[in-house]
């Protein structure tokens, strides 16, 4: 199992995601975390498992909120690239594999 790295604006977009829902609801904040934590072990443990995407990565899209998690395989690391919203401009977190 490799240990996963955050890209810094990923790990942004989480914050942002999981304030916004917190804003609406406590149990909609709490749903964000309950569906992407086992979906960021899924990766840990079966990187491989999920389609290719762009630009060398590929991503697991969360079932119950708009959000999927780009992610790359390195060679001692998973990278996760960005945790993009659905309606965000596809690719727009490209620059961050210069990184």
């Amino acid at each position: 199992m490799k240990p996963l790295h955050y890209h810094q604006l990923a790990e942004s977009e989480i914050d942002g995601a999981h304030n916004w829902y917190m804003l609406q609801s406590q149990q909609a904040a709490d749903g964000f975390y309950e569906e992407l934590i086992p979906a960021l072990n899924r990766i840990a443990t079966q990187p491989r498992l999920y389609s290719p995407y762009m630009h060398g990565t590929q991503r697991i899209v969360l079932s119950r909120y708009p959000y999927s998690i780009v992610y790359r395989e390195r060679l001692h690391e998973i990278q996760i690239v960005a945790i993009a919203h659905a309606k965000r401009r596809p690719g727009y977190w490209t620059k961050r594999l210069r990184q």
